[in-house]
């Protein structure tokens, strides 16, 4: 459980308002006629569970760096995204964006830049991208394909039936897909 913080009383009269120790309250208030209230505050902060914490990235810390060094090797498959014959490259204009999430923005691309993971592009296609609000609070940076997902070609493979794999598996211990 958290750690217990100071507990205080508030007394509502006509005069001053003011915050009274939680043992010199249980005494004063009902004297002078006041109606009290007492609140236990309790920093739930230190139950969180950080990422740290969780067994396997402490027995695998180097599957999981703080931080990633840049982009994986140059691999010597080139993969690429087949588009709709006859298309034409789209570029969309950015969106607006209040000031504050402009500042984030500004600093994940520069972050992203610094770290290597993008540099800046001349290509025809261009995406517009914003900020979203995450539960935590912080912010996520989004990039909007819709556009470009509507000319991509779709990969059109049957899916295979879980019980014929099952049977392909028979009494197997190890699987490799």
């Amino acid at each position: 459980m958290g750690q217990l913080c100071p507990t205080f009383a508030k007394c509502r009269t006509r005069t001053r308002v003011g915050l009274i120790g939680q043992t010199s309250c249980l005494s004063r208030l009902p004297k002078k006629g006041c109606s009290g209230y007492i609140a236990h505050v309790i920093d739930t902060r230190e139950n969180e569970l950080r990422f740290e914490d969780i067994p396997v990235v402490q027995e695998f810390p180097d599957v999981f760096p703080e931080d990633l060094f840049g982009l994986p090797p140059h691999r010597e498959i080139e993969f690429l995204i087949e588009l709709a014959p006859g298309t034409e490259p789209i570029s969309r204009a950015p969106y607006r964006t209040a000031p504050a999430k402009l500042r984030e923005l500004k600093t994940q691309l520069q972050e992203l830049v610094d770290k290597g993971f993008i540099r800046p592009s001349f290509s025809p296609w261009g995406a517009p991208v914003l900020i979203v609000k995450k539960k935590d609070v912080t912010m996520r940076l989004c990039i909007n394909f819709r556009q470009l997902n509507k000319i991509t070609v779709r990969n059109r493979y049957p899916l295979s039936r879980i019980d014929e794999l099952f049977n392909q598996l028979k009494g197997a211990k190890v699987f490799f897909f």
